[in-house]
């Protein structure tokens, strides 16, 4: 007599689950952490998330915008490039105003020379009147006077109108305010920029400085952002102690104690979130390390800091 279909199935149903069952009953060894988190290296320390800047005597790192708007025609700096201050980082499109320039610098010429016939006609009249005040009317002499300030001071206008646009022509061509490095261009040559905003990010959705620099220094900035609780449970001043962790890796730097910006602001430097759900408030302190090629850390890095307590 043969089985019958339906124990065959339900025999093969069982073999299976038990079969998969045991599988995946089965434990795999779990793989070593890749690095060990960040972890206090103090007895009493204060978690603090910090960012790397370049190292400035104050403020941060330096966001250059231009004062004019156009298209950049020229980058001839390149990121990561030491550069003195003064070197030209962009140059915009400046054909329009260089025309602009010369017909200034004309119309100076002009002007020059409608003061010197202007002079030439006064001084002829002034002649004439000396050797006979009856061969020139009181209002022959008065005209030609006036005529010689009015040409005087169109000339001065001119000239400042030729200055200005050579000032504005100057603005065309953004050079370094400090001897510094290149960190990051974020632009191309071809862009347009706006005045004081940069150029638009098409990622960001966000307009950006053209190019963003740092001081060439012999060491680097990390801003922490203390929580305003944990506020008074520091030691401010130069024996304050602290600990960066760069994430991913198991390097530990010691780091030296610069300043505190005495000004607490909302939490939103490391987020870039303009608005946040909860008002965290934060004090931000600056510490130092010497910069070396070992440690691969760079500006806008996020780490983790501990800092000692009182």
């Amino acid at each position: 007599m043969k089985p019958r279909l339906e124990l065959l199935l339900a025999f093969s149903g069982l073999t299976i689950g038990l079969i998969g069952a045991y599988v995946y009953g089965l434990h795999a060894a779990p793989q070593p952490p890749a690095f060990n988190p960040a972890t206090d290296p103090y007895a009493k320390g204060i978690y603090a998330e910090g960012i790397v800047e370049s190292y400035q005597d104050s403020g941060a790192n330096i966001n250059i915008y231009p004062n004019i708007s156009g298209t950049i025609v020229d980058i001839p700096v390149r990121e990561g490039q030491s550069i003195r201050k003064g070197t030209v980082l962009v140059r915009f499109d400046d054909s329009v105003q260089k025309a602009t320039v010369e017909a200034s610098k004309a119309q100076v010429a002009y002007a020059r020379a409608q003061l010197k016939n202007a002079q030439d006609e006064l001084a002829k009249q002034e002649h004439s009147y000396r050797l006979e005040p009856k061969s020139v009317s009181k209002y022959a002499l008065d005209d030609a006077t006036n005529a010689a300030k009015v040409a005087a001071a169109n000339l001065e206008v001119m000239v400042k109108n030729y200055n200005s646009a050579q000032a504005l022509l100057a603005w065309y061509a953004i050079k370094a305010p400090a001897d510094g490095n290149v960190l990051a261009i974020q632009a191309a040559v071809g862009s347009y920029a706006v005045t004081s905003q940069g150029t638009y990010d098409a990622y960001t959705q966000s307009f950006d400085p053209i190019i963003v620099m740092g001081a060439s220094e012999d060491y680097v900035s990390v801003r922490c952002y203390i929580d305003e609780i944990l506020i008074h449970r520091l030691k401010l001043g130069s024996q304050m102690e602290a600990r960066m962790s760069i994430r991913g890796t198991n390097i530990s730097v010691a780091l030296q104690y610069v300043r505190v910006q005495p000004y607490v602001s909302p939490k939103i430097e490391l987020s870039d979130e303009r608005l946040e759900r909860v008002d965290v408030r934060v004090l931000p302190v600056i510490f130092r390390f010497a910069k070396s090629d070992k440690l691969p850390v760079y500006p806008g890095q996020l780490v983790d800091v501990y800092v000692a307590e009182k």
